[in-house]
């Protein structure tokens, strides 16, 4: 697996010994593993980094895993969590999958049937995912966007070619239309990036695209920003 376009995962566990050898063995199939001890931290690297899978334990110091699950729903529908538990009780299991948990493994786990899980979590995220994009034209407004060209006709019936770039994050945010994408899905998605680095990269972007698509680019009304949080397309 190329590492540089590797799927990335956060392991979120306390004990050091079981973290060490998550981070060992998801690494030596691969993929790319930050770590994280306490509930807080990973809340905190989630806002900061895109990742493409979670591994979360219940049982963490500052926040518990159902709170972090919890509050990671609340921006993220479809980010794959695999939660683990020394909890067994099927009651247990029901409310980690209740609160948000793709898949829930009891500890002791099976090493092969961890890493197995993982697999299949990103597999089906990333399906999902170009389910998502296969669509070739999109039409909004008096505006037509051919992806596959790489080019436009906007309201005004003037003609626009697009630049890779342009037409993969037109793409993202046509996809996801109506839901606010994050600055750090937009530039691991688009530009490759792992940590969201201090430029106006995707402002410039947007103010490209309200020039392009808009009546009126100062009052949009399909490409907004929000504040703190990300880019939403609205149709």
């Amino acid at each position: 697996m190329n590492l540089k376009n590797a799927p990335s995962i956060l392991v979120v566990e306390d004990e050091e010994n079981l973290q060490e050898a998550l981070k060992l063995n998801l690494e030596l199939e691969g993929y790319e593993v930050t770590i994280s001890a306490d509930g807080a931290d990973a809340l905190r690297k989630v806002r900061e980094e895109y990742f493409d899978l979670i591994v979360l334990d219940i049982m963490l110091p500052e926040i518990d895993g159902i709170s972090v699950c919890e509050t990671i729903r609340l921006k993220d529908a479809n980010l794959p969590i695999l939660m683990l538990s020394a909890k067994s009780s099927s009651s247990d299991r029901v409310l980690g999958l209740k609160k948000g948990a793709d898949d829930y493994l009891t500890k002791p786990f099976n090493l092969e049937e961890l890493l197995l899980r993982v697999e299949k979590l990103i597999q089906k995220n990333r399906q999902m995912q170009e389910k998502a994009n296969t669509e070739e034209t999109y039409s909004f407004g008096n505006n037509r966007i051919d992806f596959k060209a790489q080019s436009a006709v906007n309201n005004r019936g003037e003609e626009i070619s697009l630049s890779q770039k342009e037409s993969m994050l037109l793409k993202l945010l046509i996809t996801n239309r109506n839901e606010v994408v994050s600055r750090e899905k937009i530039l691991q998605s688009v530009w490759g990036y792992q940590v969201y680095p201090t430029t106006r990269t995707i402002d410039n972007f947007i103010l490209n695209f309200r020039k392009y698509f808009e009546k009126d680019s100062k009052d949009p009304r399909y490409f907004h920003s929000v504040r703190g949080v990300g880019y939403k397309f609205t149709d």
